[in-house]
């Protein structure tokens, strides 16, 4: 291999033009994409981050107080598929700043979660009913410097021990202060919000986690989701794609054409060299082999350099940039299909007739 890699960069810097132009085909063909399906798909990326960041994958269960569900239903909740996170949340209750008794009220919820890290509760560390609250919510007690303790109308007293970075989906309670607590079966709770792991699994998962409920009313049960954002989000993300993979199925064929006939005309202009290979003993493999190998070698120059132009031209531009997957993703497209229309000239090469060739006329 190591032979034959040296062998294939002799060649290649044998023939400069020819060279120059592969690799200016391949280098072409990615800047292309970039500039076109690259910034098709870095725009779809930022749109279903938007869509996502909404919370496509949430689902809101509300509960009234006498609905009848308690802590039990994330015990079932474990047993459906698909959940990347649940969490159950008390009723709201006042807390006041404890130096404050006539302080200004803020809603103060029990939390109930295996993973409350998903939450930005860290627990370790705390000692006793510990609070965290939203910066809004410190703003409202008066404990901007997250230093001091929280009296609630239940005669609990917590100590706020940390801001709290709520999700979205939290954002409709803020002003919010959550206290991490114990889930014994019997405990009421008036919000579940589930996490699906995709978009496209929030129905099913609705319909399983409405099903294990175990309401005592259902009809004080309410259920939100966010099946439709995720409809939209599934054609929006159909509907680019398929633009985008013809798009990049066309260039690659325009590329991998101009590469055949790049080759291919190098192959005629080099014919006596092959035919002497052939009569000094190379085989036919071989003679296909190093033009795939000097193929090969040119395209990932030529890749390298069209990725950090289009990286260049995004930069200064101001254009989105597609993330590390699509760009590999191209790289090795591009690559392959150079190696591929590699294989037509190289077969002909490795068919010359050593003394046709050499024959002197």
């Amino acid at each position: 291999m190591r032979r034959l890699a040296l062998e294939a960069w002799a060649s290649a810097r044998a023939q400069p033009v020819g060279s120059t132009l592969t690799m200016l085909v391949i280098a072409g063909m990615v800047v292309t994409v970039m500039m076109t399906t690259g910034r098709t798909v870095a725009a779809e990326q930022e749109v279903l981050s938007s869509i996502d960041s909404v919370g496509t994958r949430t689902i809101q269960i509300r509960a009234e107080d006498a609905a009848g569900v308690t802590g039990e239903i994330l015990e079932r909740i474990r047993a459906i598929e698909g959940i990347e996170w649940a969490g159950a949340f008390s009723s709201a209750v006042d807390g006041r700043n404890a130096r404050i008794p006539g302080g200004p009220p803020v809603a103060v919820r029990y939390v109930y979660s295996d993973r409350l890290e998903a939450l930005g509760i860290l627990t370790e560390g705390t000692v006793g009913a510990s609070a965290f609250a939203s910066q809004a919510a410190l703003d409202l007690l008066g404990l901007p410097d997250v230093a001091g303790a929280i009296t609630l109308t239940d005669g609990l007293t917590a100590t706020v021990y940390a801001r709290l970075d709520a999700p979205d989906f939290l954002d409709e309670f803020e002003p919010i202060v959550l206290v991490p607590g114990e889930t014994p079966a019997s405990t009421p709770v008036n919000l579940v919000f589930v996490i699906a792991e995709s978009p496209e699994l929030v129905a099913p998962v609705a319909d399983a986690v409405l099903s294990v409920v175990g309401a005592d009313d259902p009809s004080r049960v309410t259920v939100q989701t966010s099946e439709s954002l995720a409809a939209l989000r599934s054609i929006i993300k159909s509907q680019l794609a398929n633009s985008s993979r013809s798009l990049v199925l066309g260039v690659l064929g325009v590329a991998s054409g101009l590469v055949a006939t790049i080759l291919f005309g190098l192959v005629m202009m080099r014919r006596k060299d092959f035919g002497r290979r052939r009569a000094l003993g190379a085989t036919r493999g071989f003679i296909v082999r190093l033009l795939i190998a000097q193929t090969a070698l040119l395209a990932t120059a030529g890749v390298i350099t069209g990725v950090l132009l289009s990286v260049g031209i995004a930069v200064t531009v101001r254009d989105p940039i597609p993330g590390p997957t699509f760009v590999l993703a191209l790289g090795t497209l591009g690559l392959a299909a150079a190696v591929a229309a590699a294989v037509p000239p190289a077969m002909i090469a490795s068919r010359r007739e050593p003394i046709r060739e050499l024959r002197v006329p």
